[in-house]
């Protein structure tokens, strides 16, 4: 499910709707009349997710405080990716939506809050971060456009071993140098630098055979054949400040 920011619906007069939620929710529903097809119906109108029962129910849990919907969005987010939370209700989390919980200091909301705001600029904002200086071999070779062309990048060998510092872009092209931590974001169940490895590809789809071609969309829409490559090197800047800000959130006492 999608828990956003914002919700938008059409600018009409909406009565048949305006009746209250008998039960209490952190997050409101966009109504069934967001996509309507009318074109008289086609202007939207912005409204907040958090609902202000939410809302009001974190004020009063800090008295005194000056706390916005957007504040308590962001310490969602950031309560999100507490290592200490994942660890203290995993059963919980591995079969119900995550509940919420207020923390007891008003200081701790902050910190959570203001994490929330600095790992949501770097989750969408990870195609404009610097790229991540690793050694890049290129054979001693002068590279052109045609040369970043990706068919399937694999790590490397140790032995039996994937070393995990070393990424065969192409025939081309090593990385090697690439920090181990990085591989501690994970997003879904697999590090985040995992997901451009396997996405970033020359694929065909088995059942109706459409190819997705990665250098596609790095030439014709990206206006950049070096993305593919480039998309790494800033995942591997993201998942390093992401775990940076993850490691300093306070302790979780609630």
């Amino acid at each position: 499910q999608c828990f956003p920011l914002y919700l938008y619906e059409p600018n009409i007069d909406d009565s048949e709707n305006s009746g209250s939620n008998p039960q209490g929710s952190l997050f409101d529903a966009p109504d069934r009349g967001l996509f309507d097809k009318d074109p008289d119906k086609s202007k939207y109108k912005r409204r907040d997710a958090i609902t202000e029962e939410g809302l009001a129910h974190f004020q009063a849990a800090y008295p005194g405080e000056t706390i916005t919907k957007e504040d308590l969005f962001y310490y969602i987010y950031g309560l999100l990716h507490s290592e200490d939370y994942h660890s203290r209700f995993a059963d919980n989390l591995s079969k119900e939506l995550p509940r919420i919980p207020a923390v007891k200091k008003a200081e701790d909301f902050w910190a959570f809050s203001s994490a929330g705001r600095r790992l949501a600029d770097l989750h969408l904002n990870y195609e404009t971060v610097e790229t991540y200086p690793v050694k890049i071999d290129t054979k001693g070779k002068k590279l052109e456009d045609a040369d970043y062309r990706v068919t399937k990048m694999k790590y490397g060998k140790n032995g039996k071993d994937k070393d995990l510092t070393t990424l065969i872009y192409n025939s081309k092209i090593t990385l090697t140098g690439i920090p181990l931590e990085a591989y501690q974001y994970v997003v879904n169940g697999k590090p985040a630098l995992d997901w451009v490895v396997e996405r970033q590809c020359v694929k065909a789809d088995k059942a109706s055979g459409i190819v997705n071609d990665a250098n596609d969309w790095a030439t014709e829409t990206m206006g950049n054949p070096k993305y593919p490559l480039e998309l790494f090197l800033r995942v591997i800047t993201v998942s390093l400040d992401t775990m940076k800000i993850v490691k300093a959130l306070p302790y979780l006492d609630i």
